[in-house]
């Protein structure tokens, strides 16, 4: 189809017009449009991640090693409303705008909120009240077993904040706004920046809190990001509005976000499954490994969000154009989208391979947890573009409503841990080095098979 007349586009209102140029104006422009709010508001999230780990770092191996047990289920928590739940929403929420259907949208977005607070209890009660035969199972002992339980219970005792604050940007990235998520992204790292050395050290009035102090700075920030938004889509004339409707249940609208949002939410269960997996074989080799390894691997969560940013702009075009039966501009969106994570990804991790001392050196001086992390780096470093790739492919595939080849490739890296892990640690007793080539593998294989069977048309069958 043509560019959209843009004297319609003009006297559409905000809302409508997004919906349009998604739908019609050129494809490789819009995306970047789209993506570079998110892109540099996700910056100021990696920021506030590789910041976390400088400031926890300067409590010792222990409180570093701690961090790591608990990073898995804090970013499966993140990757679930976020990037499944979330992602779901966006794409159920464009959808219906890209179908006409302004009211469903709408209820949509609240019964998006229902599921996030049932999912927020169900994290709730089960690191409240399991948390420590967790952490214990992924090999956490001692010292670090207890900076594991002190973050891990204020970070989840607060679940609801982080649910609905993700849910409610998902449901405002559906409108085709990416700014307004991408404005609060970067404000509420600003407020991080200051209040989480004060509250883990603190100072003159305030008693520091130790770790625990970083997981309340993150909720705080987080609450108040959520308020915001909740007013923004109060709006009277707001494409989504959250009081368009009674607040009931409806399930088929419910059902809508779940046949995507359920399939999607299993997709990161199963990566963080692989990284708490790759923690405790890693963990065999003691506690200066688990601190490298925990160092070295927090790069991955970085471009978790890089890959968000441009794939939150890929849920809502590919959505879009899937709702008003643009199919083919719609597998354009995806493969231009998932090249451009996989370059970015790609050379961060060719950089860090390279020279492993510019992301190891901002954490830590010891020269044990330095070499461990290096390593790691050296090998699995040049499979990040590979990584990038398949997060990509999936949040485009979580527009399309095509989830079975995304949680297939998550299945197949998740089986290569476990068996190549298992063996590395368990039958060969091998060196840190052979595991470390076990995950790098993992990730290639994630992101060349589901690559390969959307090009094989996984997604019009």
């Amino acid at each position: 189809m043509g560019q959209y007349p843009m004297s319609t586009v003009e006297s559409l209102g905000p809302g409508q017009a997004r919906v349009q140029q998604m739908l019609h104006a050129p494809l490789l422009s819009t995306l970047f449009r789209l993506a570079t709010p998110n892109v540099l508001g996700l910056f100021a999230a990696t920021i506030v991640i590789g910041y976390d780990g400088y400031i926890l770092g300067l409590l010792g191996a222990d409180a570093l090693a701690g961090i790591a047990l608990v990073f898995p289920l804090s970013m499966l928590m993140l990757q679930m409303s976020a990037g499944g739940i979330g992602g779901a929403t966006t794409a159920a929420v464009a959808r219906a705008l890209g179908a006409g259907r302004g009211e469903d949208a709408s209820r949509l977005a609240q019964q998006a909120l229902f599921i996030a607070a049932a999912l927020a209890a169900m994290f709730m009660l089960a690191l409240l009240g399991f948390g420590r035969s967790i952490y214990e199972g992924m090999g956490g002992r001692g010292p670090t077993l207890e900076a594991a339980l002190a973050y891990s219970n204020v970070l989840f005792s607060g679940a609801l904040i982080i649910w609905f604050t993700n849910v409610l940007a998902a449901v405002v990235r559906g409108a085709g706004n990416m700014v307004l998520p991408s404005v609060l992204l970067l404000g509420t790292a600003l407020m991080h920046l200051p209040l989480a050395p004060l509250l883990v050290f603190g100072w003159g009035p305030v008693a520091g809190m130790g770790v625990a102090g970083a997981a309340v700075s993150t909720l705080v920030v987080n609450a108040s990001s959520a308020v915001v938004m909740a007013v923004w889509l109060l709006r009277r004339e707001g494409a989504v509005h959250l009081q368009r409707s009674p607040w009931r249940l409806h399930l088929p609208l419910m059902r809508d976000i779940l046949k995507v949002g359920l399939p999607a939410s299993l997709s990161p269960v199963i990566s963080n499954a692989s990284i708490a997996a790759a923690t405790a074989f890693v963990g065999s080799f003691g506690t200066a490994a688990l601190a490298g390894y925990g160092v070295a691997a927090r790069l991955e969560y970085i471009l978790v969000p890089i890959a968000f940013g441009f794939g939150t702009a890929l849920t809502a075009m590919v959505a879009t154009n899937m709702g008003a039966g643009q199919s083919s501009r719609a597998l354009r969106v995806a493969w231009a989208g998932g090249a451009v994570v996989a370059a970015i990804t790609g050379a961060i991790g060719v950089v860090t391979a390279l020279v492993p001392s510019l992301w190891m050196g901002l954490f830590t001086s010891d020269p044990e947890v330095l070499a461990l992390g290096a390593t790691y780096l050296n090998i699995v470093g040049g499979s990040y573009a590979f990584f990038g790739l398949g997060l990509a492919l999936f949040f485009a595939s979580q527009g399309a409503g095509r989830m079975f080849w995304p949680l297939a490739s998550s299945m197949a890296r998740l089986v290569i841990l476990l068996v190549g892990g298992w063996l590395c640690v368990h039958v060969f007793n091998t060196s840190a080095n052979a595991l470390f080539a076990v995950i790098a593998l993992s990730l290639v294989v994630y992101g060349s098979l589901l690559a390969l069977a959307i090009r094989l048309g996984s997604w019009t069958r």
